[in-house]
């Protein structure tokens, strides 16, 4: 599993011109890809991490600030580009076994007690964030 954290100080997803997740106040926006071998373990680890990395300010954690994350599933971080012009896509699992996965993490997060607001997943959708720092974090579990 691969994620890209950006700290933001505000952030939404939009498809077909409704907000569907926003976050209106500091937190971060996690892109999450899955691979093939992803399971409970790599959500357990990636959904700990998106809580407890302190990467907001002041060292503090979205756990630490009861900070929100909106989390949006995204294929294209396991895109393989070391060959021609088109990207391969065989890494990342295929819908029906990520979109599970996906909703599972923010399962996790919100049994943490992390607020958490989401895209559409497998919708084109509209990411508007307000990078803060700017921070952002790449994750492999």
């Amino acid at each position: 599993m691969r994620a890209v954290l950006q700290r933001v100080t505000r952030a939404s997803v939009t498809v077909d011109g409704e907000v569907v997740g926003e976050l209106t106040r500091p937190g971060l926006v996690a892109l999450v890809g899955v691979s093939h071998d992803d399971g409970p373990e790599q959500v357990a680890t990636m959904s700990r991490k998106i809580a407890d990395l302190r990467i907001l300010r002041d060292e503090r954690s979205v756990a630490d600030e009861g900070a929100p994350v909106l989390v949006i599933s995204q294929f294209t971080l396991y895109a393989d580009t070391r060959k021609g012009r088109r990207p391969s896509w065989n890494a990342a699992a295929p819908g029906p076994v990520a979109e599970p996965v996906v909703e599972q993490v923010v399962d996790a997060l919100r049994a943490r007690g992390v607020e958490v607001a989401t895209g559409s997943f497998g919708a084109h959708m509209d990411v508007e964030l307000v990078n803060d720092g700017p921070v952002t974090i790449v994750l492999d579990v």
